[in-house]
């Protein structure tokens, strides 16, 4: 008789404001980093460490396809309908992404994942 034991993954976000960069950590090793836009001067992305709290399927307005919330009240990442502010420093402090990047990282990280910002 086989038994086999599944232990899910254990992600961790970081996020580099400077660099207009997400990676994604699996189990302490890199594992995919994403091109995003973050706040801008007047509205800076938060730093500190978050978690994601919450997630929505196509949470509407500009927000794109998916919303992960942060335990920071009114921050989050999430897609966007205008692609081309990523890369740019033009958000109101949320972390915006590629709607199929988003799509992505929505997908591979639970309730509960360690997001860094810095």
């Amino acid at each position: 008789m086989f038994f086999f034991s599944f232990r899910a993954p254990n992600y961790k976000i970081n996020v580099n404001t400077a660099q207009r960069r997400l990676t994604l950590y699996q189990d302490g090793k890199w594992f995919k980093s994403y091109l995003i836009a973050v706040g801008k001067p007047s509205t800076p992305t938060p730093k500190g460490t978050f978690t994601i709290v919450n997630k929505a399927i196509n949470p509407g307005g500009p927000f794109g396809v998916r919303w992960l919330g942060l335990s920071k009240p009114h921050y989050g990442i999430h897609g966007t309908n205008n692609p081309s502010s990523i890369g740019k420093a033009v958000s109101n402090g949320c972390i915006r992404m590629y709607n199929k990047d988003v799509l992505e990282l929505s997908n591979l990280v639970p309730i509960g994942t360690v997001v860094e910002i810095i």
